[in-house]
């Protein structure tokens, strides 16, 4: 049998004959009384309702302190505790390599909200699996405003529709804070491609299909849809060339070996001010600050193509609202600066008001989701 340490006593119950439980010694009633007129404070168990009393004897004047402390913690609201954030430093999750767009993009708006907001905003590239990894890691962390979302139509988008078994849905599992960063997709060309614009590509696609090589980042990518589009709106067919992601195909392309690419503005921005490719046209309805002799597909004769390839903030499904609302006051304060640096990457500012938000991702799924279905794009 096993002695009881020092202060307690063997439980009654008959199931747990080895537990012991601590015993609390109580105070005589004069010395309570001397107590209280010495001015401390009247013991517990003058003000305990009869619950408390048994804990207290059960399990002594810290169990008391226990259940007290999970009482306070059980009552505080979401919007309490959300009063004073950010007290420490919040996390920005960008689901691709460093110097992609997510990343540029990132790391421009983290510097914004780590000054408005008073805390430091530490940039994380989380890859892996395309954008699902750095995703889902956001998606399954704590919904307090810590961890946060570079989401564009990538991930956002396009993940949910490519592959036979979605790896999350981002509608229910994640809450737009943002959608502040646009750009579009420019059609670029080889030097050694013989058409001088967008209409000869198209007239020489139609007349010969698949004799003209595309290459698209990857199968699912924003370039590759852009390219469908294309495709599915002009009656045009290129041999598609897929490369593992944007940068591995200026190589191919700066020497010839593939003809086009569908890529952001922002990723081609460099090589056609460079004179390195030719700027055919860019898919949207306005003409690019930055390449502003390079027509839009609606100049060129090809209507009803404007694709803006759109980047924003997200938190996890259930972020309390103020958290939400603090962030979205930080960054619309950031908008003149985010304007301005926004512009020198090949993007412009997104105005997309916060009661607009959750119904424009919408919209974009519902648009996007037709596109791959008719395409018959599927991962698996």
């Amino acid at each position: 049998m096993k002695t009881a340490p020092a202060g307690c006593r063997r439980s009654q119950a008959t199931n747990h004959k080895d537990r012991f439980v601590p015993m609390t010694i109580h105070a005589s009633a004069p010395m309570r009384q001397r107590r209280h007129r010495a001015g401390e404070s009247a013991p517990l168990e003058e003000h305990d309702n009869d619950f408390a009393k048994q804990v207290r004897l059960s399990y002594g004047r810290a169990g008391h302190a226990a259940l007290l402390a999970v009482t306070l913690a059980a009552g505080l609201s979401a919007p309490a505790r959300a009063a004073d954030y950010p007290n420490r430093a919040v996390h920005l999750i960008v689901p691709t390599g460093a110097g992609g767009g997510y990343d540029v993009f990132g790391r421009i708006v983290a510097d914004q909200l780590s000054q408005r907001l008073g805390q430091a905003v530490v940039v994380e590239n989380r890859t892996g699996a395309g954008t699902i990894v750095g995703t889902k890691s956001v998606i399954a962390a704590q919904p307090d405003g810590y961890t946060l979302l570079v989401g564009g139509l990538s991930n956002i988008i396009f993940n949910a529709r490519i592959y036979e078994e979605a790896p999350y849905d981002a509608l229910k599992q994640l809450v737009p804070v943002a959608i502040i960063y646009k750009n579009s997709y420019i059609v670029v060309g080889s030097e050694q491609l013989p058409y001088k614009n967008i209409g000869e590509l198209i007239a020489a696609a139609k007349a010969k299909p698949n004799s003209i090589n595309l290459a698209t980042a990857g199968v699912g990518t924003g370039q590759q849809l852009s390219a469908v589009a294309f495709m599915m709106a002009t009656g045009t067919k290129f041999l598609e060339v897929p490369y593992k992601g944007a940068t591995a195909v200026y190589p191919d392309l700066l020497a010839g070996r593939v003809d086009i690419f569908f890529d952001s503005t922002t990723g081609a921005l460099p090589f056609v001010k460079a004179g390195k490719v030719k700027g055919l046209a860019i898919l949207s309805n306005e003409r690019s600050a930055d390449t502003p002799e390079v027509p839009t597909m609606q100049e060129a004769g090809v209507k009803g193509l404007d694709i803006d390839a759109w980047i924003g903030i997200f938190a996890p499904a259930g972020t309390p609202k103020p958290v939400v609302e603090a962030l979205q006051k930080a960054i619309a304060a950031s908008t003149p600066v985010l304007s301005e640096k926004f512009l020198t990457v090949g993007g412009s500012i997104m105005h997309v008001p916060v009661d607009k938000l959750d119904g424009y991702v919408k919209s974009e799924f519902d648009r996007w989701s037709e596109i791959i279905k008719t395409a018959g794009i599927k991962l698996k």
